[in-house]
């Protein structure tokens, strides 16, 4: 099966050490891996122009993708990176299995609440609200509730783990985790209905 590993480790300095370890891993647990990076990026005259054509080569080694492995590990502030969510979003709606792990224990809403300093308030509806008057997300969640919720409704796992603050983008184990779990329910499965054909 071929897996999209989604996520920002192409912001990295040292992306290509990271990705090249994430794709041993996969191949490791069985799987073929995919990623943003894989392949060259044509010369084009503009940087819009640049920006477009890696959309569309990541757009295709996704359609080439039987699943996608996420990372949404909290990046540039209280949330998934915006990109690695599109690509979830994505996959998910193509009804491909999905699985995520992020290096970050601390749920969604308790994020969100350290962006507002602490400052949040019950509302009269019964809502926590930040000091701009905006809800908050209170579901016990990894991320906002569409990503959970994409996750879980396609049997898929979240896996988090709790990392020191230099060491969220390099550390692999929520990541190896993640695909032990998803080889076990798919790679498996795949593996039995073969055997009984």
């Amino acid at each position: 099966m071929r897996a999209y590993l989604a996520g920002p480790e192409v912001f990295l300095p040292n992306a290509r050490e990271i990705l090249d370890r994430k794709i041993a891993l996969a191949r490791s647990f069985g799987f073929t891996p995919v990623s943003p990076g894989d392949l060259a990026v044509p010369e084009t005259e503009t940087k819009r122009q640049r920006g477009l054509a890696i959309s569309a080569i990541n757009e295709s080694l996704m359609l080439s993708a039987d699943l996608i492995i996420a990372n949404l590990t909290p990046f540039r502030g209280v949330a998934a990176d915006v990109g690695t969510a599109f690509e979830l979003g994505f996959m998910c709606a193509r009804g491909r299995p999905a699985f995520a792990f992020s290096n970050s224990t601390k749920s969604h809403f308790e994020r969100v609440s350290r962006f507002y300093g602490g400052s949040i308030h019950l509302g009269d509806d019964g809502r926590y609200r930040g000091t701009d008057g905006m809800s908050l997300e209170n579901f016990d969640m990894a991320d906002n509730l569409m990503l959970d919720g994409g996750i879980d409704s396609r049997n898929g796992t979240i896996i988090t783990r709790e990392v020191e603050p230099d060491r969220l983008f390099l550390d692999l184990t929520a990541f190896e985790e993640c695909l032990k779990v998803a080889a076990k329910k798919l790679l498996a499965g795949a593996t039995h209905a073969e055997q009984t054909a």
